[in-house]
């Protein structure tokens, strides 16, 4: 777990946390469109992009949201083996309803990895645990045999375990979509129906409460950077 944050100078202080910087940091992938989009957003007076504060905006816990601070790459522990989760983004925002712990998924046509059942094969003792802390974090029935994402569970977990040590209200789990087709809105509409909510794209949805805490689920489409943004979030 980190406890001491660097200020960013730029992307570039984003493309050092990759694990896989020349693989993954080019235009049009995820990781720089979401620096750029990020980097360009936090000299605004709400410090978020547009697309994010209208759709947080649309839900009475999140609206008039502002961005208190954002960690790139922010690697949260969980139980069962030494892989940590890294979120491509933990923003904690300050709305009108008090504290918001947002995990932001960035995507532009990479799928969410693994379904459960794919991830459990061969199952360790870890993985056992760690399937385990996930579904009691997120309220629901562990279930090694799920088609659902693997990522989509470990990075809500994320948003909902950094809410409560923070002491947060809401947790939310924002995936920011650079491509209108993808395959991965499928595989979060179906994610979200297991908590009783229907996702919406350019939408946000709430699902239920956890441990006092208000879980919701975002979806918001972007355009990829322009040049010229490119160049200003350097």
């Amino acid at each position: 777990m980190k406890r001491i944050y660097t200020p960013s100078v730029g992307t570039n202080s984003w493309r050092m946390l990759l694990a896989e910087p020349e693989l993954h940091w080019k235009r049009g992938a995820s990781a720089m469109e979401l620096a750029v989009s990020w980097e360009l957003a936090a000299r605004t007076n709400r410090g978020l992009p547009m697309e994010v504060a209208q759709v947080l905006d649309l839900h009475p816990s999140t609206r008039g949201a502002e961005l208190v601070f954002g960690a790139p790459e922010h690697r949260v522990t969980l139980p069962g083996g030494q892989r940590a989760s890294q979120t491509d983004l933990w923003a904690v925002v300050k709305a009108n309803d008090g504290w918001a712990s947002v995990a932001v998924e960035g995507k532009a046509g990479e799928p969410f990895g693994p379904t459960v059942s794919e991830w459990f094969q061969d199952a360790s003792s870890g993985k056992r645990v760690r399937l385990d802390a996930l579904c009691t974090a997120l309220g629901v029935v562990p279930d090694p045999a799920s088609t659902l994402r693997y990522q989509l569970f470990h990075r809500t977990a994320s948003a909902v375990l950094e809410a409560a040590r923070i002491g947060a209200q809401t947790a939310v789990l924002l995936v920011q979509n650079f491509r209108p087709e993808t395959s991965g809105w499928v595989d979060f509409e179906k994610f979200v129906a297991q908590f009783g909510a229907s996702a919406s794209r350019g939408g946000i949805c709430e699902a239920h409460r956890l441990q006092g805490a208000r879980l919701l689920f975002a979806w918001v489409d972007c355009p990829v950077a322009t040049d010229a943004q490119l160049a200003l979030a350097i």
